[in-house]
């Protein structure tokens, strides 16, 4: 394609946590550096953005608050929706307004693809698809690592990108056809995929982000939603892990991030907090160890930094297993107890040898060229005219 209107991608994202926005951004990047103004891609949050009906935005609205404050409800019922029958009846109660949303995207954009970046998505993708544009491929791209809900594994779209082996198994065991799913990776934006940093690196970079840049460092996180116990597990490092300085990442928990203010206030310069950053990938880079739930967007943003990961936590249903994967491939350890954590953090200090062969696991479970993989494939099928546009790299990280 070498001129005429850019054509037009629909991608369909729901901001729970930001794993799924930051997917969707990812391909978008890598489309435009690829193929400098040939598609247009539209990130379109059908269930929480500003044309969804109110009932669903409160609906979806409570997963935030869900996830932090009980994270043991959010498994029950994560797992009581996870059957086809009840799958079904929670998209034609609950989630019914989703339709409309996703119908009123398709007809606005007219798009030659969409994609469904959110599992709550997949299947009002395929039905507006139907009704208002016949032979437009649908894609879900898998945006959980290890464990994956039913809704993900829609059996009517024409292609579902897998994150990893896991994942594919579970495809196969659905019935999937082979040729129905492919294993490419869960996307992350291009500026997770420098070359590890070294220690004078790092070093600098602490620096320029206003850090002491000499001192151990680490770096908790608890994804956009500021989840996971994070002011007791920085705390606790802070009181009992001695020549450690900690920095926080509260995502969008602002009551997290004044309590860690005033806790900052009183750390002689040990503790530096922030809200959500837009600069991730240095945060991640600069910090000899990573502290945090096992999110899959956090867990695939610091393999591909090269970052050590302590693992805290996990949420019941689409976390699970994430923390076992990380720790069998030597890129991690899971602490899910305050002495645990601040017995690793001690440990981890005292031990660089330790610290260098987890960087080296990290790198291996690393999967820079996803959102490459997914791009090259979106614009395969978004026509013909994109045919002799550059090729994704193949990888064969994250292949757990």
């Amino acid at each position: 394609m070498t001129g005429g209107a850019p054509v037009p991608l629909l991608f369909l994202i729901g901001d729970t946590g930001g794993g799924h926005r930051s997917a969707a951004a990812a391909v978008s990047q890598y489309l435009e550096r690829a193929y400098p103004g040939r598609f247009a891609p539209v990130i379109c949050d059908p269930l929480r953005g500003p044309g969804a009906p109110r009932r669903l935005r409160w609906l979806v609205g409570l997963y935030g608050p869900g996830i932090r404050l009980t994270p043991w409800l959010w498994g029950w019922l994560w797992r009581g929706i996870n059957s086809p029958r009840l799958l079904d009846w929670t998209r034609r109660t609950l989630f019914a307004p989703a339709n409309r949303s996703v119908a009123r995207a398709v007809a606005a954009h007219r798009p030659a693809v969409i994609v469904a970046f959110h599992a709550m998505t997949t299947g009002p993708a395929v039905r507006a698809r139907d009704r208002a544009a016949p032979g437009v491929p649908v894609i879900t791209v898998i945006t959980d690592l290890i464990t994956t809900h039913l809704a993900w594994r829609e059996a009517t779209v024409d292609l579902i990108v897998v994150p990893t082996a896991p994942v594919g198994r579970s495809c196969a065991r659905d019935g999937t056809p082979q040729e129905r799913y492919v294993e490419i990776g869960l996307p992350v934006a291009a500026e997770f995929s420098a070359a590890p940093t070294t220690e004078a690196g790092r070093t600098a970079l602490r620096r320029s982000l206003g850090l002491r840049g000499g001192r151990f460092l680490v770096v908790v996180t608890g994804g956009a939603e500021g989840s996971g116990g994070l002011y007791r597990r920085s705390a606790a490092i802070l009181r009992q892990a001695g020549d450690v300085d900690v920095a926080v990442i509260c995502g969008h928990n602002r009551r997290l991030r004044r309590r860690l203010g005033r806790l900052a206030a009183r750390s002689s310069g040990r503790l530096a907090v922030r809200g959500f950053v837009g600069n991730m990938a240095d945060w991640l880079r600069c910090a000899d160890v990573v502290v945090g739930k096992a999110g899959p967007g956090t867990i695939a943003e610091a393999a591909c930094c090269a970052a050590p990961l302590v693992l805290t936590s996990y949420l019941p249903g689409q976390e699970e297993g994430n923390a076992e994967f990380v720790v069998s491939a030597g890129a991690g350890r899971y602490a899910p107890g305050l002495r645990d954590l601040v017995t690793e953090i001690r440990r981890l200090h005292g031990d660089p040898a330790a610290l260098a062969r987890m960087r080296s696991a990290a790198t291996g479970l690393a999967r820079p060229s996803a959102a490459a993989g997914v791009g090259a494939l979106l614009a395969g099928l978004a026509g013909p005219a994109e045919r002799g546009a550059p090729a994704a790299e193949a990888s064969p990280e994250l292949a757990g």
